[in-house]
């Protein structure tokens, strides 16, 4: 009996299923945090409205998701969403300032943030002190999954 059993052991191991992230028809992939929902990869170039944070001081010279270190004084923003190239123009809904960024990393992780800043940005924008402002993120452009860029609604709006 033992001995069918150590027959048995090693061929119930191969019938484990591993799960898979979600397949899109458009060919998109999915962002995963651990102990997170998957977040799709958006590359329409719509604008969308959410709050915007910044990076604390301790992440200065930490790798972000497309490899480089991060600075606080660059033009750097993390998103969940937006594929890592992406220059998108951020506008801070109470006074009006706006930025040019470009996606390199991945977050914000906390709930309700739709994107991180370099402390360079946020202070452009004139949100350094709230820490957390309204923003508008409309992209520029957007890099597709056959290596073209995509033009994004703040590239549309600029040729108006």
């Amino acid at each position: 009996m033992t001995f069918r059993l150590a027959l048995l052991a090693p061929l119930c191991c191969c019938l484990v299923v591993l799960p898979r992230a979600p397949a899109f028809a458009d060919g998109a992939a999915s962002v995963n945090k651990p102990g997170k929902a998957h977040q799709r990869i958006d590359r329409s170039g719509k604008a969308r409205k959410g709050k915007a944070s910044y990076y604390a001081r301790r992440f200065a010279g930490r790798k972000m998701a497309n490899g480089e270190r991060m600075n606080p004084g660059s033009n750097a923003a993390a998103s969940r969403t937006l594929p890592l190239g992406t220059r998108a123009k951020v506008t801070n809904l109470r006074n009006g300032k706006s930025a040019e960024v470009e996606i390199k990393d991945r977050g914000p992780y906390v709930q309700g943030r739709t994107i991180d800043l370099t402390p360079q940005t946020a202070e452009s924008l004139g949100m350094k002190h709230e820490g957390v402002a309204p923003v508008e993120v409309a992209p520029i452009e957007v890099p597709q999954t056959d290596g073209t860029m995509k033009a994004g609604e703040a590239a549309a709006q600029n040729e108006s």
